[in-house]
This record gives structure tokens, C-alpha cells and sequence, in this order.
């Protein structure tokens, strides 16, 4: 009901929006470029796309994602019918049995889930999402009501939303093609900004599902990563930005093919028809790519409809406005836009993120905001849409509050570490 409520106040907000805009400021062609407005348009004020062809955006992504979906699931199926995944639960279940108690021991969603959490963690997006989505239908099997998320669908989806991830390889080569002094300087800033904003999750869902997060089990593993990534990050630091880069491809893209060495190679073991399972997993992929269709295309148009309509602008002057008014530094201001659309839009925030280096300069205070504030939050409508929409849940509970609350948390962290680091 929270989404449905949300959804309908997007719409609403921004065609009333829209409409004091044609009749009081004689802005006549904003409804037209709002419905069929193309973003490389030279015509288009809003150099944005309208309804019509984020409908065409949403559908491609969907196509896209059918390739991807069927690959990575087809090797879930393999490591399924291995006994892969089980094992991987098996190891994780001491840690995720206290922060998912309704989940049984030794039960495949853990698996799933840690692949997921992998895979996000190296930056692996096109990995995460069928991951994710399998996680999900694993949780789907646990729950009694089917049309609710379960608290563990929720926890899962909270700290997936997080989007913890080690090296922001897209954001640091964005920084590296406009010719930033020093592309990697917001490397440590969006390791700590996405750290607390998963830990913020945690400790939100954690408080609303009374778990106790201080056992000694969930403490020595929160700190163990927390001890790995401080390691890791050090070594980072002695690299230079191509070192970075070359790290970065050779870890995450390496592990993806462990990963598929290793599974075929248990597979062979096990004496399992190899080719067989990866098809018939394969299979399921397509189809919860076309399921999720319907429900992109609904929550990619409701942020079209709010962005076209220039409500996002006015939100920008009220802050900007209010803490003139305060006395307080407005700097961080210019950089807001990129944190108010990365919640609805991870392409619209990128590109938010990039106008406003090209804008204010790559080294500017507010480029470089915007770059820590794109690592540190996730899009949390757009994976609500996906990954519920995939399993048909109609009621997501508190899942929205969460994930926002963890957003804002995010935000704030970031723009804190970006006066800390960045003056």
C-alpha cells in the first residue's frame, strides 16, 4: 500500500506541477514534451525523455536483462543441482541465521543471497540483479503469505538496496574522462558512505524486527569484513587510477569465471547433465525478466512524470533557499541533485552526476559530492519495482520507509565525508 500511495503522489505531484507551469508561467509545451519528449531532442528545453519513450526505456532494459538473467541463472541451476549452493549456506549460516532466524538451516536462499551480496560488493551489477532475484523466489518458497513480503524478503532487500560495493570503477573512470587532477580521491569517501548506509539498513531492519544485532556471532562477522575491506582499501590506496582499474577488472571479472569453473567442475564431479540443468535454469530467467516488465514500465514513467515536470527544480531552490536562510554553507546544494534522483533513477542520477561535474568543474566541491553521494545510495524504487515485481508481492510492508530511511542516512554520511575529505 506504502508503493501504491508513493507511486500515485509522484504522478500527482508532478502533472499539478506541470500544470501551474502551462497556465500560470506560460510554459504551453511542457505537457507535450512531458508524453513525447526525447532526451537527444535539440528541440527539447527539458532535454529529458517523456513518457512514451521511457516506456521504450523500460522494455529494453527488461530485453537486455533476458541475456543476462539467462546466463547467470542457468549457472545458479548447475550449482543448485551440484549441491553448491547448499554448501554455501552452510558456511554462512552461522551469521545469517541470526539476521534471517525464520530462514532454516542450510536452506539454498542463503546462497543465493551471499552471491548476491558478492557480486554487489565487486561492483557486479549485471551479476547481482539474477542473483537477487533468485534470492528472492528462494525466500518466496519460506513465506506464508504470498502476497506480503516476509521480514526476511524485507532484510534482504534492505541491504541489498545498500548497495555496498567495493571500488566505484564507473564513477572513478566518469572522473577519469573529464580529466579529474586525481580521478581515484573519491575512493575512500564512497567506501565509507556505502559501509554506513548498509550498516544504517542493517541496524533499521534489525529495530523494526527486534534482532538483536550485538550477539557476539553477528559482531565478529560485522567486524571480520569490516577488517578485510580496511585492508583492502590500504592496498587500494598504493594504486594508482589504471592500477585501480586493471585491480578492479581483474577481481570481480576473474571471480565470475571461478565461479563458473568451479560449478562446472563440481558439476562434472557430481555427474550432473551439465548443459540440461544450465537450460532449464536458463529458462526461468526469461521468464522473470518478462514479469517484471509491467512493473518498470509503471515506476519508470511515475519518475519520468516527476522529473519532466521540473519538480525535482523546485525541491533543489527550497533547499538551497532555506538554508540561505539558516546562514549555513550551501555548497553541498549543487551536488543534492545527484542523492534525490539516485533513489529513482540509477541512469538519471548518473547523468546528474555528470552535469554537475561538467557544470562546476570534475574537482569542484559539488563534482566531487555528487561522485561520493552516486556510491553511496542505490536505487531504491527501481529495485523495489524489480525485485517484488518479480514475485508478485503486493503489500512491501515497511520495506519503503526502510530503504529511504537508510538512503537519507547514506546522504547525510556522504556529504559529511565530502567537508571532511574535500574542505
Amino acid at each position: 500500500m506504502a508503493l501504491s500511495r508513493i507511486w500515485s503522489a509522484f504522478i500527482i505531484v508532478a502533472i499539478i506541477v506541470a500544470g501551474i507551469k502551462c497556465f500560470f508561467f506560460g510554459q504551453s509545451d511542457i505537457f507535450n514534451w512531458m508524453v513525447v519528449g526525447k532526451a537527444d531532442d535539440a528541440a527539447n528545453p527539458l532535454k529529458m525523455d517523456g513518457v512514451i519513450e521511457t516506456c521504450w526505456t523500460a522494455v529494453n532494459i527488461c530485453l537486455k536483462l533476458i541475456g543476462i538473467m539467462a546466463l547467470f541463472m542457468g549457472f545458479m541451476s548447475i550449482a543448485e543441482q551440484a549441491g553448491g549452493i547448499r554448501l554455501l549456506s552452510r558456511i554462512i549460516s552461522p551469521f545469517f541465521s541470526k539476521l534471517f532466524p525464520e530462514i532454516p538451516k542450510g536452506h539454498p536462499a542463503t546462497g543465493h543471497m551471499v552471491m548476491n551480496f558478492s557480486a554487489n560488493l565487486l561492483g557486479l551489477d549485471n551479476a547481482a540483479t539474477p542473483f537477487g532475484l533468485k534470492a528472492m523466489e528462494s525466500l518466496q518458497e519460506l513465506n506464508s503469505d504470498k502476497s506480503t513480503a516476509s521480514n526476511a524478503q524485507i532484510m534482504f532487500l534492505c541491504l541489498h538496496a545498500s548497495g555496498l560495493t567495493l571500488i566505484p570503477v564507473s564513477i572513478i573512470a566518469v572522473r577519469a574522462s573529464l580529466n579529474a587532477a586525481n580521478p581515484t580521491d573519491i575512493f575512500i569517501p564512497c567506501m565509507i558512505g556505502t559501509f554506513i548506509t548498509t550498516m544504517a539498513a542493517m541496524l533499521i531492519v534489525s529495530y523494526k524486527q527486534k534482532i538483536r544485532v550485538f550477539q557476539p556471532v553477528i559482531l565478529a562477522w560485522v567486524l571480520g569484513i569490516s577488517g578485510i575491506i580496511t585492508l583492502l582499501v590500504l592496498y587500494l590506496r598504493t594504486l594508482t587510477a589504471d592500477g585501480l582499474q586493471s585491480f578492479s577488472g581483474i577481481l570481480s571479472n576473474g571471480i565470475i569465471l571461478l565461479i563458473f569453473f568451479l560449478i562446472v567442475l563440481g558439476a562434472l564431479y557430481k555427474r550432473i547433465n551439465v548443459f540440461e540443468a544450465f537450460v532449464e535454469g536458463a529458462k526461468g530467467g526469461f521468464e522473470t525478466s518478462v514479469k517484471i516488465i509491467p512493473y518498470l514500465v509503471g515506476m519508470l514513467i511515475a519518475i519520468s512524470l516527476l522529473r519532466t515536470s521540473g519538480t525535482f527544480d523546485i525541491i533543489i531552490s527550497g533547499f538551497k533557499y532555506v538554508f540561505t536562510a539558516l546562514g549555513s554553507d550551501t555548497r553541498f546544494i549543487d551536488g543534492i541533485p545527484t542523492a534525490l534522483i539516485k533513489p529513482l533513477s540509477g541512469s538519471g542520477a548518473r547523468g546528474m552526476m555528470i552535469d554537475t561535474m561538467t557544470t562546476h568543474g570534475v574537482d569542484s566541491f559539488a563534482g566531487r559530492l555528487s561522485a561520493t553521494l552516486q556510491g553511496s545510495t542505490d536505487t531504491t524504487f527501481y529495485i523495489i519495482a524489480v525485485y517484488y515485481g518479480a514475485i508478485n508481492i503486493r503489500n512491501t510492508r515497511y520495506s519503503v520507509g526502510a530503504m529511504l530511511l537508510a538512503d537519507l542516512v547514506g546522504i547525510i554520511a556522504g556529504i559529511l565525508l565530502a567537508y571532511f575529505f574535500f574542505g
